[in-house]
């Protein structure tokens, strides 16, 4: 056990060059939701084919977004933390 292990702290997925932190603000509906971005922005964002039946997106959770080249204000979802998770990244301020 190492000594992130003791005090519960678990290694998280970060954001790449292109990725951003983002909260679920509402849902949409085919396959969509809105986003408030860690860089201030607000997104339509996409839930892709590869998550639509494996991880259930909510109102309130934390999400990895990758903002579109070509639209700014929209972006894919690139990965969903656990509410553990999201207490970890907000304790350890990289997310407000």
């Amino acid at each position: 056990m190492s000594d992130g292990d003791a005090q519960g702290r678990t290694d998280l997925r970060m954001p790449d060059d292109d990725e951003v932190f983002a909260e679920v603000t509402e849902m949409l509906g085919a396959n969509r939701v809105k986003v408030r971005c860690a860089d201030g922005t607000r997104r339509t964002a996409r839930i892709p084919g590869r998550m639509q039946k494996r991880t259930w997106i909510r109102e309130g959770d934390i999400v990895l977004v990758s903002p579109w080249d070509w639209q700014d204000e929209k972006a894919d979802i690139e990965h969903r933390y656990e509410s553990q998770e999201a207490d970890q990244l907000r304790e350890e301020g990289h997310i407000a």
